[in-house]
């Protein structure tokens, strides 16, 4: 059971006052961060983008980490290759991991303008890196001789690499080794995957790589930005290129997530629907609440986000928590119950075995996790209603037992109580006005 943390948001470096020190800025949370309980820090793009002061979704150098002076300065948004590496050797050292930001899909920058013989459109595709390594010109980008058509969709107006071009293809896999192999991270995201083919992904995702004379097999996730089946779709295909590695962020279970906070009313049965991610395939779900992307594009949660991080941290899947969330909105709150690092704790000593759900209706949701190995299992009341307390009377499968609340949050603070099943393993379970409690065995 693992948490990960994605150790950015949008324009961070910016609104931290932390602009080319954002290396060193992450490297002074990694002790706190992984006493906390975190497993894996997600790092934002690495290279050199089109300019210092980008968030670096539109590459131009792969391989400047911030060390030549091109596009308005030596280091990127976030500092120096130097920096990086140790950043991300206190990570390990703190029995962590590192995930790098894959942005292999477009790029933005070019050096000069030029016009495609293939179907005589004028483009900026000529990229003169000060690095030296994956010059490009028209030819790496769509259409290229080697592909006319996109293999997915139009991101923006950026120019499109070409995967199928063999110097193209080339020049991303030393990139994917330098990530792996020399800067030392264990996995990757992968940035708009609908963008190309999941070979592609695949590909990179079963390279073996090694380290310090090690194998090592990264984690993969991609993002697949989409409310529907689509992702599973993506999530067969991808899976089929590689050793059955990849996952994928459940966006429609998030999006479900915000309704329950955002939409008044909402109705609870709706969390036990088909159609998310983590229900038909638990081990390749990267759950979270809020991204950079979303918080950017105005459409992050804005209520009772603690109802979201607590549906995640107690359900299978694999959670990540948003910087913007943990430090800048205060929802941490370390050394309380109320908080995501409470969660975290759950998480990590209780949240094993299936889920299985107790009750459902519009407004309470009821679920157990029955426990494995040495994880004991919990229950779990999510309140839809906004003045009172609610709960009800459920069947678990632990008969004559005791349980105490270990987290908790809602519109009233006050602490729930031991709960004790009768013979049958009966009992009944509130959580607070607007809020949830977990129930762990005593």
């Amino acid at each position: 059971m693992s948490v990960m943390f994605q150790a950015f948001y949008w324009d961070s470096p910016a609104k931290e006052d932390k602009v080319g020190e954002w290396w060193n800025f992450v490297a002074e949370k990694v002790p706190e961060l992984s006493k906390a309980g975190f497993n894996a820090l997600w790092l934002p793009p690495i290279s050199k983008a089109a300019t210092t002061t980008s968030m670096g979704y539109d590459p131009y150098d792969y391989f400047d980490i911030g060390d030549y002076d091109q596009k308005g300065g030596v280091k990127t948004f976030f500092g120096n290759r130097s920096e990086l590496e140790t950043l991300i050797a206190s990570i390990h050292e703190h029995g962590m991991g590192a995930y790098a930001d894959m942005v292999i899909n477009h790029n933005s920058g070019a050096d000069e303008e030029e016009v495609n013989p293939l179907d005589g459109e004028k483009r900026w595709t000529k990229f003169t890196p000060k690095s030296r390594m994956f010059p490009r010109d028209w030819n790496s980008f769509h259409p290229s001789r080697y592909e006319a058509t996109l293999e997915g969709e139009v991101f923006a107006g950026f120019p499109h690499l070409c995967h199928r071009n063999p110097l193209v293809y080339m020049a991303l896999m030393e990139y994917s080794q330098m990530i792996i192999e020399q800067l030392g991270f264990d996995g990757f995201r992968f940035d708009f995957v609908k963008g190309y083919g999941p070979w592609m992904v695949g590909t990179i995702s079963k390279y073996k790589y090694q380290r310090d004379g090690k194998d090592i097999t990264p984690f993969v996730v991609g993002e697949y930005w989409e409310d529907n089946s689509s992702i599973d779709e993506w999530l067969g295909k991808v899976n089929s290129f590689s050793d059955n590695q990849i996952a994928a962020f459940d966006f429609p279970l998030r999006y479900r997530l915000k309704d329950v906070c955002d939409t008044p009313n909402y109705d609870l049965r709706k969390l036990t629907e088909d159609g998310v991610i983590v229900a038909k395939r638990p081990m390749h779900a990267v759950t979270f609440v809020d991204n950079h992307d979303l918080e950017n594009d105005g459409i992050a949660i804005a209520n009772d986000k603690m109802l979201a991080y607590s549906y995640i941290l107690v359900h299978e899947g694999y959670p990540s928590v948003f910087w913007l969330d943990y430090y800048n909105f205060g929802l941490a709150r370390p050394g309380t119950k109320n908080g995501i690092d409470a969660l975290i704790d759950v998480h990590h000593r209780y949240a094993g075995g299936d889920s299985q759900i107790l009750h459902a209706d519009p407004d309470l949701y009821i679920m157990q996790r029955n426990g494995h190995e040495g994880q004991p299992g919990l229950i779990y009341v999510l309140n839809n209603l906004g003045n009172q307390w609610s709960g009800t009377t459920v069947k678990t499968q632990w008969p004559n037992q005791k349980f105490i609340p270990v987290a908790w949050d809602g519109h009233d603070q006050a602490e729930p109580t031991e709960r004790t099943t009768n013979e049958h393993g009966e009992a009944e379970f509130p959580a607070p006005p607007r809020g949830f409690a977990v129930y762990v065995p005593a």
